[in-house]
């Protein structure tokens, strides 16, 4: 029975039955006068009139006229035979007033003031403007419907593409890890055995944070600068130690609670390290701050020497950092501000993330 009613919209009647009542409301102004008018002066015929006309006017508008014409842009031939369906109409529901006349056991101008050869007056005052304007809420109602379930499936496609476009750039980013990690770790097997040994240890928890700890949207940050920290050792073990003043300050005790996408912080220091200053005969350095504001704010400073020639600008538009940049803003628009420059012996990366 449910399916029924729902396949032939016979639970649109009590909107019109709504509808109608309301427009006879506005017109003679008072609830009494309106029982009056429907049940004591002998007019249901052509209330009814009203209700059924009015309604095939409108749905053949919907399910036939919009579809066939409006839709494919036949905007003209749409607005011709709209125009022609509204005057039908109308005129059915003034030929309701003689039915209705004819029914009764009063005259047409006891039912309605009206004389009987004032047809082209009852279409025009009272009917037309009636049908015109019920078949426009209709059709007000179905194009918005329609559009609000476009909206709606539109936000949900754009949903998907973003969620698939987080996934490739994080897929981008793990190979570009992995493949500098490896790359450390082949060159300590020559150098100390022993110390390789751990680095793989290490290596092999990071691993597992990465293939089983971040797969969320957000994670705590305290795993992420953990992670952070196990890379940084890993990374340092191939630089020489005289040579190269490495500064990392983590203020742990003020990221309690927080939380943050993974990997957004990994491409800026993997940065530091991959285009870290080259030569025996000068001094390198490495300097990273990060900590949380009372607001939650996130704020992460990194220095590295560089050595000041066209070599080192991919650091700038490297394949890492113009993808945490797309992360960034993907995943915290108008909530982050990233400013990167370039000195003649250094690259800097200053980075604000609203987590709250």
């Amino acid at each position: 029975m449910r399916n029924w009613i729902i396949k032939y919209r016979l639970y649109h009647i009590p909107f019109w039955i709504a509808y109608h009542l309301l427009w006879m409301f506005l017109n003679v102004g008072s609830f009494k006068d309106m029982f009056f008018y429907l049940f004591q002066n002998e007019t249901p015929v052509k209330f009814i009139g009203y209700i059924i006309f009015q309604a095939a006017g409108a749905y053949f508008n919907l399910y036939y006229l919009i579809p066939k014409f409006l839709y494919p842009g036949r905007y003209k031939t749409y607005i011709f035979l709209v125009i022609i369906t509204v005057l039908v109409c109308a005129a059915l529901i003034t030929l309701g007033y003689y039915l209705n006349a004819y029914t009764s056991h009063k005259t047409f101008t006891e039912l309605f003031g009206k004389r009987p050869d004032q047809f082209l007056t009852i279409f025009s005052i009272m009917c037309l403007p009636s049908t015109a304007a019920a078949m426009t809420l209709a059709m007000s109602v179905k194009l918005g419907k329609n559009w609000l379930n476009t909206e709606k499936k539109r936000l949900v496609l754009e949903k998907e593409n973003l969620e698939t476009e987080l996934k490739y750039l994080k897929s981008q980013i793990n190979p570009h890890f992995l493949f500098n990690t490896i790359n450390s770790i082949f060159v300590l097997i020559h150098k100390n055995p022993d110390l390789a040994s751990e680095s793989l240890a290490s290596f092999s928890e990071m691993l597992r944070y990465q293939l089983y700890e971040c797969n969320e949207k957000e994670i705590p940050l305290n795993k992420e600068l953990t992670f952070l920290e196990n890379f940084i050792e890993l990374e340092s073990l191939r630089l020489h130690e005289n040579q190269t003043d490495l500064s990392f300050e983590i203020n742990h005790s003020t990221v309690h609670n927080s939380y943050i996408a993974p990997f957004m912080l990994l491409p800026f220091v993997e940065n530091a390290f991959k285009h870290l200053s080259k030569g025996r005969t000068r001094q390198h350095f490495i300097k990273m701050h990060l900590s949380v504001t009372d607001q939650r704010m996130l704020v992460m400073n990194i220095e590295n020497s560089i050595n000041g020639g066209v070599d080192d600008l991919p650091a700038v538009s490297g394949i890492g950092l113009a993808n945490v940049r797309r992360r960034l803003n993907l995943v915290y628009p108008g909530k982050h501000e990233l400013c990167i420059g370039q000195e003649p012996s250094s690259f800097k990366v200053a980075l604000k993330i609203d987590l709250a």
